[in-house]
């Protein structure tokens, strides 16, 4: 079940789709700008609580319980911020487990936040979410999580990838992925954000994939340098096929997907689980941070970003192999994790995890 703006995305993959509810864009709009720009308690505290704990899960919530009567599941699989599919689940007494999408510390610190607007919803939830067993495809390296019940799963490599279009003069040079996640294009500093990439990566001796989403007007980024190339969106499988290297803020789909790839990263972070990613990463040697002119202790904006920094973060890491081995073995490490398939299988009725009793009963 996925919210009207994700059923086209859902489809793509060839499942069935039930559309459910999402709170109206005019209430969702400004907290979502208050959050890449409020100080990281109060954003957390919008985030977690307000927008997933609250308005998402009372949105949700009706259409995920029809949705329980008329199918009658036996297992539930939820991503970490989505409720009203626990809530429905354990109100059914129906198995569920819960799919990271952060850090494991980020994920229980999210849970426990949102608490007050769950446990308005179910008493007694926030502690079974906590025992519930926790997928993630996160290696154990970068992320030692403190769930009792946690199995890391691999996804599929990138593979050969669908080539990419010859878009640039000169295609020996190594290719650069330049993405900001899908949050960034719906904000009102989106345009700062990719004209200072712009600004970093023109004239290097490299060739540049921007990807944007499809809220931002390409043509609002001219001038863009002869050496990039500036679309909506590529399938990220067929760019890391290509990639010498990633540049992002440090969001966890780009972060671990290239990592998944062997690629190392330059991280500009701003804003949620993108700092710790990116400080974790940093640290195994796999990439590297750019450090924002803001104040310490202050939440970095776009404009504290320099171009000529990132620039030269990007020369280290294309210019230093030592980054390239790091992500591949994390890469490695990543790979012999479990497949999804063994993972399911085991979270079926009867396999190896027993049902627990419901919560407020």
């Amino acid at each position: 079940m996925v919210p009207p703006s994700l059923e086209d995305q859902a489809a793509a993959f060839g499942c069935r789709v039930e559309i459910g509810g999402e709170p109206p864009e005019a209430e969702v709009a400004p907290v979502r700008e208050a959050i890449a720009t409020a100080p990281s308690n109060t954003a957390a505290d919008l985030s977690e609580r307000e927008l997933f704990g609250r308005m998402g899960t009372a949105a949700m919530l009706p259409a995920m319980e029809a949705a329980f009567a008329a199918w009658r599941p036996e297992l539930v699989l939820r991503e970490t911020c989505e409720y009203a599919a626990v809530v429905a689940a354990c109100r059914a007494g129906v198995a569920h487990a819960q799919v990271a999408i952060s850090q494991g510390a980020i994920e229980a610190s999210a849970l426990g936040i949102a608490a007050p607007a769950l446990d308005a919803h179910l008493r007694g939830i926030v502690a079974h979410v906590r025992s519930s067993t926790y997928l993630t495809r996160f290696p154990a390296s970068l992320d030692p999580v403190s769930y009792p019940d946690t199995r890391r799963y691999k996804v599929p490599g990138p593979g050969t990838g669908a080539p990419l279009p010859r878009w640039w003069d000169d295609e020996a040079l190594p290719l650069a992925y330049v993405s900001f996640g899908t949050v960034a294009g719906s904000m009102s500093s989106a345009a700062e954000v990719y004209r200072i990439a712009l600004d970093a990566v023109a004239g290097l001796p490299l060739r540049v994939l921007l990807t944007v989403g499809n809220r931002v007007d390409v043509a609002s980024l001219h001038p863009i340098p002869g050496n990039v190339r500036v679309e909506a969106f590529v399938p990220q499988d067929d760019v890391f096929a290509e990639a010498s290297l990633v540049v992002c803020h440090g969001g966890s789909g780009t972060t671990f997907g290239a990592l998944a790839a062997g690629l190392p990263i330059v991280f500009v972070p701003l804003f949620a689980d993108q700092l710790p990613n990116a400080r974790r990463v940093a640290e195994a040697g796999a990439g590297l941070r750019v450090l924002p002119s803001s104040p310490s202790g202050e939440r970095p904006r776009a404009r504290d970003f320099a171009p000529v920094r990132i620039a030269e973060a990007i020369l280290a890491v294309l210019g230093d192999p030592s980054y390239a081995r790091a992500s591949e073995r994390i890469a490695r490490e990543m790979g012999s994790q479990a497949s999804v398939d063994e993972i399911v299988e085991g979270l079926r009725p009867g396999g190896t995890r027993p049902r627990k009793a419901r919560p407020g009963a």
